[in-house]
């Protein structure tokens, strides 16, 4: 397969543009790369016709958390858009009800009070022990969780809740497929990965040590270096 030269991003829930800041700086001489707005809907296929809507006509296509649910709609949607895919720190599963009991808590705190993002004591369940003051990690999550705000996390946390179980989709996607992710991600653990990885049917599991939920942020130069190997 000729290598990919258009690449669109999907960042993670109360993500933007800074998750993927290492891959768009260190990639553009082998593509142009677009980094999509998920903050505006609040279901995933209404956020994956967003996507191909701004997308070119092909592409690879990367989506982490959040962004990777949106990848998986997009391969329902436009499989024959997309030329290559890659899963990070995600997976194919719907919410637990315990999950989505939790998350509508959170819609409400959000509603009730003053928005306070990603705070210190959530910090642990997205990124390494190692890295939790580490202003170019820590603190950027931080920060991306402030400029994306009270309004879009609560569409975000929707969409979330109403996704499908889509482990028996993974087993239709046909293009090369990477699965990327931290060896050490509290909330997407390698078996997760590992069960999207064995029912890709041309899929391949990458596990980045000493690293959490965010991949692309927590370990950038390993990223796009497999990001590279992978858009070839």
């Amino acid at each position: 397969m000729i290598r990919s030269n258009r690449l669109v991003l999907l960042p993670g829930l109360l993500c933007d543009a800074a998750l993927w800041r290492h891959q768009v700086e260190h990639l553009k001489d082998i593509c142009e790369i677009q980094v999509a707005d998920l903050t505006q809907d609040n279901s995933i296929s209404a956020m994956a016709e967003r996507v191909l809507a701004a997308a070119p006509p092909t592409f690879a296509l990367a989506g982490l958390s959040m962004g990777g649910y949106v990848a998986q709609e997009i391969m329902r949607q436009a499989p024959d858009r997309v030329e290559r895919l890659a899963l990070l720190d995600t997976n194919a599963r719907a919410d637990t009800e315990e999950q989505r009991k939790t998350r509508g808590e959170l819609i409400k705190l959000a509603e009730m009070g003053t928005f306070k993002g990603v705070t210190p004591r959530l910090l642990p369940n997205l990124i390494h022990p190692s890295r939790m003051d580490d202003p170019t990690v820590a603190g950027v999550v931080m920060e991306m969780a402030e400029r994306v705000g009270q309004q879009a996390f609560k569409r975000q946390q929707e969409a979330i809740m109403g996704r499908k179980d889509g482990r028996g989709d993974l087993e239709t996607i046909r293009v090369p497929t990477l699965v990327l992710a931290g060896r050490q991600d509290v909330l997407c653990p390698p078996k997760v990965q590992e069960e999207m990885a064995e029912r890709l049917p041309n899929g391949k599991l990458v596990l980045v040590e000493d690293c959490g939920h965010l991949v692309s942020l927590e370990r950038p130069e390993a990223t796009t270096a497999v990001f590279r190997y992978w858009l070839g």
